[in-house]
């Protein structure tokens, strides 16, 4: 266990900045709980993750205008999610930039959705840089403050090992719910 942690010291920003590009909720989580142990720096794991997550929406932005053709191919089996992050940005506007931070399976496709429509690109970049901070902070400062907590569910998880997989398999089908119910919305 003390090998993983010196690891995690080690290649921690590194592993949080690539994950962050795709999303990196957990791995931002996960540097928070860090810090609460003392093993990584609060600030620069916000930072990190913020950068990160703010260059990758803009990357599937840029990369989706450049080749809308193309990623019109790709999209075929998500034309439901297409069609939702459509209908976000219609009824919420500008806040869809914001929210989609925190709704899987949508966060990587309002970026593509607004690449495949005139939305301006820089008052994306503009929005999307600040939902990047905002995101970082919220999930940084929260995880921060709630890893002594953490630590101690994964401690008592240790001594009944069924509870792990149990509360994971509760959570999946949870959000799994709330989506299909967003969806059919």
């Amino acid at each position: 266990m003390q090998e993983i942690l010196n690891n995690l010291t080690t290649y921690g920003y590194i592993i949080l900045f690539l994950y962050s590009l795709g999303g990196g909720f957990f791995a931002l989580a996960a540097a928070g709980v860090l810090s609460s142990m003392g093993k990584m720096d609060l600030t620069t794991s916000i930072a990190v993750a913020s950068v990160a997550n703010f260059l990758g929406d803009q990357a599937l932005l840029l990369f989706t205008r450049a080749n809308k053709s193309q990623m019109m191919e790709y999209l075929r089996k998500h034309r439901r999610k297409l069609a939702y992050s459509h209908l976000l940005m219609k009824k919420y506007g500008t806040w869809v930039i914001f929210l989609q931070k925190y709704i899987y399976g949508v966060k990587t496709l309002v970026p593509i959705a607004i690449g495949l429509t005139r939305y301006d690109a820089m008052k994306f970049a503009i929005y999307n840089a600040l939902a990047a901070i905002l995101w970082g902070v919220v999930i940084g400062v929260a995880s921060f403050l709630g890893g002594k907590t953490i630590l101690s569910l994964l401690q008592s998880a240790k001594e009944n090992p069924w509870v792990l997989p149990l509360i994971g398999a509760f959570l999946i089908a949870a959000i799994g719910i709330l989506i299909a119910r967003a969806a059919k919305k």
